[in-house]
Order: structure tokens, then C-alpha cells, then sequence
């Protein structure tokens, strides 16, 4: 009668064993499971670093123009800077444009990191699974895929407003006036904002996936407890 009495006993302290050993594992930061709020909220917080960086980085002086992310000016434009070199006001075209159009996209770009933040909010939890156990710049790839059009949108009339700012298009638009003067050439088309909000959004998205990379790899670099147990998973 002791020994059936026993047995379940045995069942019953190994399994509070059990519980116990999980409890503790818990308070030592071990097997604690992530919530669907932490992960949604992990991301939302590693894309807003690295956009708020990279958006910081490229607005100051010289964050496009001196940087790996300088603007240049498409291949169409250079048969205008070098028809124009001997034109009198226009001998010094391509250096006067280059800069004039980067000074816009590091105006511009004081702008970006809320326009960006925005998009970030509307992030599912499936989204955000799917980009924490995918590739290395999964979240960039998300980011870019799901409000490019919307940042585009957003983005060009302050592009537009800063190239103003310094003049660009004005100066750009008469020297392309110029070159279509030439006899026999190719006429060219003196818009420049299409192209420069590109670039200029290109430029954010790569400084964006740097970051993530950075976050996803670097240890050192998840300056949070949230990105620390985020990111831990798919270490």
C-alpha cells in the first residue's frame, strides 16, 4: 500500500521539480519566451535607430557630398557638363551642380526620419517575425518594398523645396538650356528632382541597412535590453 501511495508522490515532486527549474531559468534570463509585443516592438525599435542615424549622419554638411553617399550626376548630364566647359558662366558646371544638389539632399534629409518612423508603425507581428528570422537586411528590404511610393510621395517636394534652396534647379535649368542651344546635339531634359529624390533615398535605405546589419551582428551594437532579447533569437 506504501509503494502505491509512493509513486504517484514521485510524480508529483519530480514535476514541481520541473516547474521550479523553469522558474528559476526564467529569472536567469534562460528559455523566457518572446511576446509578440517585444518582437514587433524590438524591430520597430532597431529600424528607428538605424533611421534616425543614417538621417542624422546625412543631413549635416557634407553628409551627402563628402561621404560614399555623394550624389553624382547621372551619365546623360555629363555630355552637358562637358559641352558646357567652354561656355562662358558654365566653365565650371559639374562641380557647381554637384554640390548644389547635394546640399538639398542633406537639407531634405533633416526630414526623412519622421516620414520613415511613420511607415514603421504600420508593422505587423507576421511582418516582424518574418524579418527577424530572415535575411540580414530583411527589415530594410520590408521598409523599402512597403512605403517606398508613399516616402517617395512625401519626399520629392522637399527635395524639390531644398534644391530650390540653393538654387539648383534654377541653375541646372539654364545651364541645360544652354546645351540644348548647341547646334546638332541631343536635346536633354533640364529636370533634376526626380533623380536627385532617388539617389537621395537610396542613399537613407543603405545607411538604414548598415545599421540593421550592424544590430543583427554586433553585439555591442543592441544598446537596449529589448534589442538584446530581440535580436538573441536569431543569434
Amino acid at each position: 500500500m506504501k509503494k502505491i501511495l509512493f509513486l504517484p508522490l514521485l510524480v508529483l515532486l519530480l514535476s514541481s521539480c520541473d516547474v521550479l527549474q523553469q522558474v528559476v531559468d526564467s529569472s536567469l534570463g534562460q528559455s523566457v519566451p518572446l511576446t509578440t509585443t517585444e518582437v514587433a516592438t524590438g524591430l520597430k525599435q532597431a529600424l528607428e535607430i538605424g533611421i534616425t542615424e543614417g538621417a542624422n549622419k546625412l543631413s549635416v554638411t557634407d553628409g551627402f557630398f563628402k561621404s560614399p553617399y555623394k550624389i553624382l550626376l547621372p551619365p546623360e548630364a555629363r555630355k552637358v557638363t562637358d559641352k558646357l566647359k567652354n561656355v562662358p558662366g558654365f566653365s565650371d558646371v559639374e562641380n557647381i551642380i554637384l554640390e548644389k544638389i547635394n546640399r538639398g539632399a542633406e537639407d531634405a534629409a533633416k526630414r526623412a526620419a519622421p516620414i520613415f518612423k511613420d511607415a514603421i508603425t504600420k508593422m505587423t507581428f507576421n511582418d516582424a517575425m518574418g524579418i527577424l528570422m530572415g535575411n540580414k537586411n530583411a527589415a530594410t528590404q520590408y521598409l523599402e518594398k512597403t512605403t517606398y511610393n508613399n516616402l517617395y510621395s512625401e519626399f520629392n517636394p522637399v527635395i524639390v523645396q531644398s534644391l530650390d534652396k540653393f538654387n539648383a534647379r534654377k541653375y541646372w535649368s539654364d545651364a541645360v538650356t544652354a546645351y540644348n542651344k548647341i547646334p546638332l546635339v541631343e536635346k536633354v531634359n533640364p529636370s533634376l528632382d526626380d533623380y536627385v529624390t532617388k539617389q537621395a533615398l537610396t542613399g537613407l535605405f543603405t545607411m538604414v541597412e548598415k545599421k540593421e546589419l550592424d544590430i543583427r551582428t554586433n553585439l555591442a551594437s543592441r544598446t537596449t535590453d529589448l534589442l538584446k532579447k530581440v535580436f538573441a533569437k536569431q543569434d
